[in-house]
């Protein structure tokens, strides 16, 4: 079964809501793990998007908090398809504050996360290639064959790790 090429665009996610109190740590700024949370959503609705099949997260890399979001202000998150790989996808999510009564905006978080595409049995299923048409979306796909890279190494060595724990319990 061939899978129709799908384009980046195809995959863009926003979603915007604002920071409540019950967000929020003392200090007025939204939990890290709020954070993580709604990238988890963003990304997963843009890889929906992309497969049009059930995924699971794999991994999340480069997660990065560079500023905070106070309570009152908007979160917005971006989610768009990096690259495509046989069962799995890289999806990259931005992460903007945005003043509700001034309107300015900072880029506040920047992650990206892998997820695979499975069947309703757990097993993995071709994802659809991505079509890469402009050099940015040709340069983003390079750059997550190489994460793909370091995180299958990573992976790897720790697999090494565990058998000789195993091996010499």
């Amino acid at each position: 079964m061939s899978l129709s090429p799908r384009r980046p665009s195809d995959s863009y996610t926003e979603m915007v809501q604002v920071v409540l109190p019950n967000d929020a740590n003392p200090l007025g700024f939204i939990l890290g793990g709020t954070v993580m949370h709604l990238i988890d959503i963003a990304g997963a609705i843009a890889c929906h998007r992309h497969t049009r099949s059930l995924l699971v997260t794999a991994a999340v890399d480069g997660l990065q908090f560079l500023n905070s979001i106070n309570v009152g202000d908007m979160i917005i998150l971006r989610a768009r398809v990096t690259a495509a790989f046989q069962t799995s996808l890289e999806v990259e999510v931005e992460v903007f504050s945005e003043g509700t009564l001034t309107g300015e905006r900072k880029l506040t978080s920047l992650a990206y996360l892998t997820f695979v595409a499975i069947d309703r049995a757990g097993g993995r299923v071709p994802v659809p290639p991505l079509l890469l048409e402009t050099d940015e979306e040709r340069e983003k796909a390079r750059d997550a064959e190489q994460r793909r890279a370091a995180r299958l190494e990573a992976k790897r060595r720790f697999a090494e790790r565990q058998t000789l724990r195993s091996g010499g319990a």
